[in-house]
């Protein structure tokens, strides 16, 4: 399965101001790219890539006083697969997990695990450890938020969420990481794009939330928000929280002018003249894209 992924972002500055960006797929992601998927720049800016303490890749510019626009297009070749399930996935002991694991068991930023152990614990004290009981998380959180873009704010908390019983991916993802981590479960925060590919569409384009639970020896992805296994994510970023993974990390303000993102699967037999273009010019602007409705917010969802 080949997929479009790409995003036009553009920021207004009152003066040179340092950014930096999460906005380019993971260093683990495996999968074919045809094009570039390098954050590029307009006006052309020195623009830094480096990786992270958590391996994601991250873009260091100084946006000029004045527009910026920030960019990316290419094409991903997916497996076309539902995110992997194991019901067999069993839950470790502290004394059994590897050392990279444990510091996803303690409270972060917005993920304060250790204000909700005693709830956690009599919600989903008495499901099966494991898969079950993460799963049961899931279903939970999924049952108890309701979804919805004005409820996103950037201080938002899992215990926020938890309280309001309102959020935005991020809160569904932050509150399942809270609870996972109270029931002693490594839980770590992840963001990328995920299409509307193989469901009914769901609106614009947008960046989105969902987190990973280390079972059975492996990390697993979990998506409390839409609670099924989808088709076709491409992972940006990992982190604790969303505190480590912010698409936009500025050291001085800007005004968000315009977002749109987009993540559609394409058809070979129709989309040649696209992936020749992409394949002979990886920098080359899109020239096909159609108009996607702008977003407000600049974090994601």
């Amino acid at each position: 399965m080949l997929i479009r992924i790409g995003f036009e972002i553009i920021v207004e500055c009152s003066a040179p101001t340092p950014l930096l960006l999460a906005l380019s797929p993971h260093s683990s992601y495996g999968g074919r790219v045809i094009g570039s998927d390098r954050v590029r720049a307009e006006p052309v800016v020195p623009l830094e890539e480096y990786l992270d303490p958590f391996d994601n890749r991250r873009t260091r510019v100084v946006a000029p006083a004045g527009r910026l626009k920030l960019w990316s297009d290419c094409v991903v070749e997916d497996e076309g697969k539902p995110d992997p399930f194991d019901w067999n996935a069993r839950q470790l002991e502290i004394a059994e997990l590897p050392f990279d694991t444990l510091s996803y068991l303690t409270a972060s930023r917005y993920c304060e695990a250790d204000e909700l152990v005693e709830q956690a614990w009599s919600l989903f004290g008495e499901t099966p450890p494991g898969w079950a009981r993460v799963q049961a998380i899931c279903n939970w959180v999924h049952n108890h938020l309701t979804f919805g873009y004005h409820f996103g704010r950037p201080t938002k908390t899992a215990v926020d969420a938890l309280r309001e019983r309102t959020g935005v991916c991020r809160d569904f993802a932050q509150l399942s990481i809270a609870l996972c981590r109270a029931m002693n479960i490594p839980a770590r925060y992840a963001s990328g794009y995920l299409g509307d590919i193989g469901v009914p569409p769901s609106g614009a384009g947008d960046f989105c939330a969902w987190f990973e639970a280390y079972l059975g020896n492996r990390w697993h992805t979990f998506d409390a928000r839409y609670n099924t296994p989808r088709i076709g994510r491409v992972l940006m970023v990992r982190g604790r929280d969303a505190a480590d993974v912010a698409m936009i990390t500025s050291f001085g303000s800007y005004d968000l002018e315009f977002f749109r993102v987009w993540t559609d699967e394409l058809d070979p037999a129709s989309d040649d003249a696209l992936l020749d273009l992409l394949k002979a010019r990886p920098d080359a602007p899109a020239l096909t894209l159609a108009p996607i409705a702008s977003r407000s917010s600049p974090v994601p969802s």
